[in-house]
């Protein structure tokens, strides 16, 4: 009888194997003509302009919207599985859910009321 993970570990092998194929075949087949304009950074079409290392700091709104995204999805991959499963959890989940959902909830009212929601 044969170990049941030799095909996990061929597929493994495979996913390493096509990854580190791409990568090689893109360094010995793509193009090589690099000039100015290729590596300038390109910032939404204004030239960037050189800041010294401590010129500032970024503003918090930046780091508001990446928590409001991580907590969007959280709640999305949360909610689907038990919308899928909601007849098997019965009350018990019904109770559950409502927690999660007032638990979410007060992160985004304090972000509202803060301001963070508002785009100026």
């Amino acid at each position: 009888m044969t170990n049941p993970y030799i095909p996990l570990l061929i597929m493994g092998g495979l996913a390493l194997l096509l990854g580190v194929g791409g990568l090689a075949a893109s360094a010995v087949i793509g193009p090589k003509r690099y000039n100015k304009v290729k590596v300038d950074a390109y910032e939404c079409g204004i030239q960037p302009s050189p800041h010294s290392v401590g010129a500032g700091r970024f503003p918090i709104k930046y780091y508001i919207v990446a928590m409001t995204f991580i907590v969007f999805d959280i709640e999305v991959v949360f909610l689907y599985p038990w919308a899928v499963s909601f007849t098997e959890l019965a009350g018990f989940g019904l109770i559950a859910m409502f927690g999660f959902l007032f638990l979410i909830t007060v992160p985004f009212v304090y972000e509202w009321r803060r301001g963070g929601l508002d785009w100026d």
